[in-house]
């Protein structure tokens, strides 16, 4: 996971740079950071809590593109979570095409 370092919002990939949905900051991508990242045992590694599979039931989309590089989709299923200890939410998104999973804080 990366954290945008202009305005701390959480990033995502787009080739080879780390894009933050926020600001639209970019910064290149580094495969031996990358390595190390490491995922708890028990933690699925699809990028998305389990609360997320809530969110494919719901009727309620939301004009959001989904960020996987084969799909062109521009609504998702999508779910306000609030953020533990903060005051803020964080937003859970499936890909009404493509089933993609992803999150913006």
């Amino acid at each position: 996971m990366q954290f945008c370092t202009e305005c701390g919002s959480m990033m995502h990939t787009e080739g080879d740079r780390w894009v933050c949905r926020s600001c639209e900051h970019e910064e290149p991508r580094d495969s031996r950071a990358e390595a190390a990242m490491a995922i708890r045992d028990g933690q699925r590694n699809d990028g998305a809590p389990d609360v997320a599979d809530a969110t494919q039931g719901s009727a309620e989309t939301m004009q959001e593109p989904c960020p996987a590089d084969d799909c062109d989709s521009d609504r998702a299923h999508y779910q306000m979570m609030p953020k533990p200890g903060g005051s803020y939410e964080v937003r859970l998104f499936i890909c009404v095409e493509c089933g993609h999973r992803w999150r913006e804080s």
